[in-house]
């Protein structure tokens, strides 16, 4: 019985406890790694974790820490598997991704597919020809507001979508070290933007106008990123779309995505935890502590992420973000690298001409 079989007809037993439960094997064991980790860890459909990493001595301290186990090779973790989840640098996503594939083992992957167009474009051709099962990290396709903000699109709640106010900006920039392969704001950090816009709006972006501006450490500027940035979208509709980030938003962490229709307003992110203040009388909202970075803002989601793979993989329920998809919110990110170098609006067909 091959593993993809196994883990199918697991899926049709009436009790979480089967005897046949599923093996799960974790690449790459950094910080966001060994977060999942712990996640996939404590599943009830997971009967082992294994963990691997380009360094075998990383792997095994995660390993220990978590009180799984850890094997040398990635090449060994795809062996004894039923599935697996890839956390490892971007630029190793494409090469581990076709291996995956190539052991009939079902997938997540954290974003991007690749660190390029040309190598998402690559895998989204093997996937397609291989009918593989690959799962791309979005994790905000998870989180409550979002998927509030969805429904009341659909079900005409806010009347007709006019306008739309986004805002993904970091507490603290990362090291210097990650800025050289992180592919640059649009592609590493705003493409959560781009995917959340398409798939709240059920819209399509045709049209890009970016600038950025370095304010900050100097290691930006050196690798051609920016770390701050904005941008104007149109959406397929006419709708207008602006976009802010920072990676040096001293308040706090702030993820916040505003929705202005003919019959109301609603905004996502918006809470006792938002970094900002009022400067109005008797205004005293929001008063809480403020989220320090991705990971606490985002825990939630990030949960029923995995628990939506660890589903998809055994067969329980549909691949909540495909390759596919994911190269969607590529291209917007591509035209927005695209238009803060050439410093000119870039259509989204001619990213896709290439």
């Amino acid at each position: 019985m091959s593993r993809l079989t196994r883990i199918t007809s697991y899926s049709r037993g009436d009790d979480d406890t089967a005897e046949d439960s599923m093996r799960v094997g974790l690449v790459g064991a950094g910080r966001i790694g060994t977060a999942h980790a712990a996640v996939i860890r404590d599943h009830r459909l997971v009967e082992q974790l294994v963990i691997a990493d380009a360094d075998p001595l990383r792997a095994k301290r995660a390993a220990e820490s978590l009180g799984v186990d850890s094997l040398d090779t990635v090449e060994a973790v795809f062996a004894s598997v039923d599935a697996v989840v890839v956390t490892a640098a971007t630029a190793a996503h494409p090469e581990l991704i076709v291996a995956g594939i190539g052991a009939g083992l079902p997938l997540f992957c954290e974003k991007p597919v690749a660190p390029d167009l040309e190598g998402s474009a690559a895998v989204l051709a093997e996937v397609e020809r291989s009918g593989a099962a690959v799962q791309i990290g979005f994790q905000r396709r998870f989180d409550q507001g979002y998927g509030a903000a969805r429904r009341a699109l659909r079900t005409g709640e806010l009347g007709e979508l006019r306008r739309v106010h986004v805002v993904t900006a970091d507490q603290a920039p990362p090291p210097a070290e990650y800025i050289p392969t992180s592919g640059g704001m649009w592609r590493d950090c705003h493409v959560h933007d781009f995917d959340m816009l398409r798939w709240v709006t059920g819209r399509e972006v045709v049209e890009v106008y970016a600038i950025g501006a370095n304010r900050g450490a100097a290691y930006f500027g050196e690798s051609g990123d920016a770390d701050e940035t904005a941008a104007v979208l149109t959406l397929d509709d006419g709708t207008l779309v602006t976009v802010q980030g920072s990676r040096y938003n001293g308040a706090g962490h702030d993820i916040r995505m505003e929705l202005a229709g003919t019959e109301s307003t609603l905004v996502v992110g918006l809470s006792g935890r938002t970094p900002m203040r009022s400067v109005e009388q008797e205004v005293t909202f929001p008063d809480g502590e403020p989220w320090p970075n991705y990971w606490h803002r985002f825990l939630p989601a990030y949960v029923a992420e995995i628990e939506a793979f660890v589903e998809f993989a055994a067969g329980r329920r549909e691949n909540p973000c495909t390759v596919a998809e994911a190269l969607e919110a590529f291209y917007i990110a591509e035209a927005a690298t695209r238009s803060r170098a050439e410093n000119r609006a870039v259509r989204i067909e001619e990213v896709r001409a290439r």
